[in-house]
């Protein structure tokens, strides 16, 4: 069964603590934070302190943190001191990927490292054994509501067949116009994802709850 992880980016932001909590009590194991600079996508979106102020209302939570952002090693100890549990970042990011590898686990964070669509899976053999998860983007970064891209459903197969060859126990996460109405969501989890990156599909159904027991359930 996938664990599902509900992008904050699609929830009411004037109310965000209640909104977590909501999906939370339905089921949800993570909660997905995107942070976003206008520089590495052309959005801008939450800081540490809105992640600290999360962090405090909700001390129990697993805070699956996702930076979209050009110098990601700069900003690790922030985030990590405000709460992150898991620490993602961009392969195509401007730091040093080992350096950053290494940073997240000083802080006491779990490691992942994400590619765009355009990014082969090639590019993350080299430290795939030191991660504790791969994101794998099934549409452009930096906006919500995007369509699903199919090219990711290889990239799924193609990290979980190399995951049970080296015997690897990083997690595949998707996150990208997944949603259960459309297939998608099965699709994914049928090529080897374990996470589920949903937003619009659970904070904007007219059933929260339903939508996170439905995605549960595949």
């Amino acid at each position: 069964m996938a664990m599902v992880s509900p992008s904050l980016l699609a929830a009411d932001f004037a109310c965000l603590g209640t909104e977590c909590r909501k999906v939370l009590d339905a089921g949800a194991q993570w909660l997905h934070f995107d942070v976003m600079d206008g520089c590495f996508v052309p959005n801008i979106s939450f800081g540490v302190p809105v992640l600290a102020g999360l962090r405090k209302a909700l001390p129990d939570a697993f805070f699956d943190v996702h930076l979209m952002i050009r110098d990601p090693l700069a900003y690790i100890e922030p985030f990590a001191k405000a709460g992150a549990s898991l620490i993602t970042f961009h392969l195509e990011s401007d730091s040093d990927v080992g350096a950053t590898l290494a940073a997240i686990k000083a802080a006491g964070c779990k490691a992942g490292i994400s590619i765009k669509p355009a990014t082969p899976v090639s590019a993350l053999e080299p430290w795939l054994d030191q991660l504790d998860l791969v994101l794998v983007m099934s549409v452009e970064p930096g906006f919500g509501g995007q369509s699903f891209m199919p090219g990711a459903l290889d990239k799924l197969s193609a990290l979980a067949q190399e995951k049970r060859r080296r015997g690897l126990p990083f997690l595949l996460e998707v996150d990208g116009g997944v949603d259960e109405a459309s297939g998608t969501a099965a699709a994914c989890v049928n090529a080897g994802a374990e996470v589920l990156v949903a937003g619009s599909a659970v904070f904007r159904a007219a059933d929260p709850a339903a939508a996170v027991a439905g995605l549960l359930r595949l």
